[in-house]
């Protein structure tokens, strides 16, 4: 099973996330809470997908995301944005972020993007 990791600076995001893909049959999820975490939690697990929130403390998700594509050009990283952020979106594919995805979640938008990245 495909290894996911969620990172989102609010823990009921993350929850939210999670059990939608437990539901799902995802069952090899990781969780983190900031974009430092983020990183060293890829460097140590090298998950087949990131869904990452753009806005954290500590380290964003933008500078997330070139840290881990800067590692491994390959990373699969979904980037996750609210309404009004389509300037930061732009930026994070140009960044390399295969997909994103926009708050609040539409759970069959969330699975179909799963499912396109990942199987």
């Amino acid at each position: 099973m495909a290894k996911i990791l969620i990172v989102d600076d609010a823990a009921f995001m993350r929850m939210m996330l999670k059990d939608t893909l437990l539901k799902e049959g995802y069952n090899d999820i990781y969780e983190a809470a900031d974009g430092v975490e983020a990183v060293e939690t890829y460097e140590a697990i090298h998950p087949e997908l990131v869904i990452m929130d753009i806005t954290m403390p500590n380290m964003d998700g933008l500078a997330a995301l070139r840290a881990i594509r800067e590692k491994d050009p390959n990373a699969s990283v979904v980037m996750c944005s609210a309404l009004g952020q389509e300037s930061i979106v732009i930026e994070a594919i140009k960044a390399g972020a295969k997909d994103f995805i926009v708050k609040p979640f539409k759970i069959e938008r969330v699975l179909r993007t799963v499912a396109n990245i990942i199987g």
